[in-house]
């Protein structure tokens, strides 16, 4: 396009999941769902592991914040996505659409990190648990979340203010169901080749030590219990880590899927899949794996709702 054609665009076109109008309402309430299950999944675990005197452990204090990082996720994301099936004009603003951008990556960052960082926490609990408490002190806990946002909110200030620096053409169409950074570069009519290397750099190097961080973590850890000589020693330590090891399976694998296949392979409806995936599917599937499999939560939850109960039962009485 030529450079007097430029105009500036104000306002961005979302085509959604799906353009079809009579998956809309159908596509509405499935979503709602998902959503309502992970605001209710995530926020009992955020509730259990700051009330429950068993959950204080560093694991527990590391699930707590990958369940806040997941409400953020959907949080970001589901509204508009919502609204949209809904609407028949789905427009976002410019500014809308840079904040929905940042936030997006504040937490999708953070996810990746935290992944790495619980991995680090079960390596030290198994391999050396006589130095767990040293190592992975109050202190050590609270320095490595901080780290973790801080690093996440700077990486997102850095990709985003790239992404909306540069001049977009007259379409203002984005072919996705969010702003992301891939369908925003294509409407661009400037040289992409600045902001595009810097995502590449930084998408690498977020994967890359967080893939090796948590591969090198369970490599020593599959050394530490083959070598326990009891069944039930190794059983009760692989299965401190096994919710860890199915939440990061499917995490990295929707992502690899995403992001490593070749670009003649590269589909437009697969990419929106695998995008509802990580970002609305994954939030809602974690809790249920760390619960589900987690005698402890499992526990904790029964003791919750059985003092939930007992409390409005004690009210009404009081009451009458």
């Amino acid at each position: 396009m030529a450079h007097g054609n430029f105009t500036r665009v104000t306002e961005f076109i979302l085509t959604g999941v799906s353009e079809r109008p009579d998956l809309q309402i159908p596509l509405f309430f499935v979503f709602l769902v998902i959503c309502g299950l992970t605001v209710t999944g995530n926020l009992s675990i955020i509730t259990l592991t700051s009330v429950d005197s068993r959950l204080q452990t560093p694991m527990y204090f590391f699930l707590r914040h990958l369940a806040v990082v997941n409400l953020g996720n959907s949080t970001v994301i589901a509204p508009k996505m919502l609204t949209n099936f809904l609407v028949k004009k789905h427009t976002t603003s410019y500014c809308e659409c840079a904040i929905q951008l940042e936030g997006f990556l504040v937490f999708i960052v953070a996810e990746i990190f935290m992944l790495a960082v619980m991995a680090y926490d079960r390596y030290v609990a198994i391999c050396n648990p006589l130095l767990y408490r040293a190592v992975v002190s109050q202190r050590s806990c609270l320095l490595l979340v901080s780290l973790t946002y801080l690093y996440s909110f700077c990486t997102s200030v850095v990709t985003s203010s790239s992404v909306f620096s540069l001049t977009y053409c007259s379409s203002n169409v984005i072919n996705h169901f969010y702003c992301d950074t891939v369908p925003l570069l294509a409407l661009f009519c400037s040289d992409t080749s600045v902001p595009e290397a810097a995502i590449f750099i930084s998408a690498s190097t977020n994967l890359v030590f967080s893939i090796i961080t948590i591969v090198a973590s369970y490599f020593n850890i599959v050394l530490s219990i083959l070598k326990i000589h009891s069944s039930d020693g190794r059983k009760k330590a692989f299965s401190t880590c096994a919710s860890h090891m199915t939440a990061v399976s499917v995490f990295y694998g929707t992502l690899l899927f995403t992001y490593l296949q070749p670009q003649t392979n590269h589909s437009v409806g697969a990419d929106k899949m695998a995008s509802v995936f990580y970002t609305l599917v994954i939030p809602v599937l974690n809790p249920m794996i760390y619960c589900l499999r987690n005698n402890d939560m499992k526990a904790a939850l029964k003791m919750f709702i059985r003092n939930t109960c007992c409390s409005l039962n004690h009210s009404s009485f009081k009451t009458l």
